[in-house]
């Protein structure tokens, strides 16, 4: 990858995945080794998605010097404990669940839960580590131009990009997918990582939303949209689950087998396929006409110089090591590694989330020339 565009105008896009977002503090982690010591922020541009709205929450919040936001992050992830982010007895998972299936046999009692866990701590947790009220102070300083914090709407089926950011920034709407000028808070990073079926949609405005994973077909977009020439993109997929022998004899999938294969497909991950279209319009641009391209304005195309750092490890398979790092009522309700799936986003443990940790470190610096060269072009 060649940086080699005139603009300064840089992004951080980290996308979502419950307790898979440990990852992405690793390669904050490389980030901040490789750039000066005394660096501010130096994404103009800071979007995330589910999980990883949280850890682009905490950035911006901190643009003043990146080292303390990393730091921040490093000290959460690295302590962390389920009971941080939810709130689980064996009785009520059970509870829930049962009323979950009955719901589906009849029609919905007003007491069945909305959820499947309370994630209730998750909000006493950021209430005490994202302190808002800074983040217009950093945009006003210039430490940043816009954060944006992405969640699902249930009733619209958009995909809602909630934005903070400079004078100018417009909201926008494509199809599927919106932008729109927010006073942020903890409720929409709560809201963008509801994960569906285990945690409660939140509702804003006139709306209920849940995880900004789901249905973001285009997940460079906000991105793009709020003005990146240059966007650094951290996935956190769980990666490609291997194929069942051939000669293997299939067995009746269990209620969290069938989970893990919603929340899979819920949880495609859409960065990949943007990415590659991304790359497709980058080549196809040097071929078309100066003045032709004047005439399109109103496409907005633009060469994007783009840099994506993602798992070299299958998360999942990692998640399934740590399985008795689960409290007793997850680990009765998930108990097969065909659920890994849903292991590798509730695994809010400190001893995979140091792995991740680690993983992502390890990963982002076997990126250092590339790395150096999104924020140093050699040719500049």
């Amino acid at each position: 990858m060649s940086c080699s565009l005139a603009s300064e105008k840089r992004a951080l896009l980290l996308s979502g995945g419950g307790a898979r977002a440990a990852y992405q503090v690793g390669v904050l982690r490389a980030i901040a080794n490789i750039l000066p010591n005394d660096a501010s922020n130096p994404f103009q541009i800071i979007t995330g998605a589910s999980a990883g709205a949280l850890n682009a929450a905490s950035i911006a919040i901190h643009a003043p010097r990146l080292r303390t936001g990393v730091r921040t992050l490093e000290y959460v992830w690295s302590n962390i404990s389920s009971a941080q982010v939810y709130k689980l007895d064996s009785g009520g998972l059970i509870s829930s669940a049962s009323q979950w299936v009955f719901s589906f046999l009849a029609s919905r009692r007003r007491d069945t839960p909305a959820s499947l866990l309370d994630n209730s701590p998750l909000e006493e947790l950021l209430e005490r580590t994202i302190k808002f009220d800074r983040l217009q102070r950093n945009i006003d300083a210039g430490y940043l131009e816009a954060l944006a914090i992405t969640a699902s709407g249930y009733s619209s089926g958009e995909s809602v990009s909630f934005f903070q950011g400079v004078e100018g920034l417009r909201n926008w709407h494509k199809a599927h997918r919106v932008g729109v000028r927010s006073e942020l808070g903890v409720k929409h990073l709560l809201a963008s990582s509801a994960i569906p079926t285990l945690f409660p949609a939140v509702h804003i405005h006139r709306e209920f939303f849940g995880d900004g994973a789901i249905r973001q077909l285009s997940p460079l977009s906000p991105a793009i949209k709020l003005g990146a020439d240059r966007i650094l993109a951290v996935g956190v997929s769980g990666n490609k689950p291997g194929s069942p022998p051939r000669d293997a004899a299939p067995a009746q999938p269990s209620l969290t087998q069938i989970l893990a294969h919603i929340l899979n497909s819920a949880f495609v991950d859409t960065l990949t396929n943007d990415m590659e279209a991304l790359r497709r319009v980058n080549k196809l641009l040097p071929l078309v006409p100066p003045e032709k391209l004047q005439e399109s304005t109103e496409l907005g195309l633009k060469p994007i110089c783009l840099l994506d750092i993602s798992p070299s490890q299958n998360l999942n398979s990692i998640a399934v090591e740590y399985f008795d790092d689960l409290p007793r009522a997850l680990r009765l309700f998930v108990k097969d590694s065909g659920s890994s799936s849903v292991l590798s986003l509730l695994m809010f443990e400190k001893r995979y989330c140091q792995r991740l940790i680690a993983l992502g470190l390890e990963d982002a610096m076997a990126k250092e020339a590339q790395i150096r060269d999104f924020f140093m072009p050699a040719d500049r």
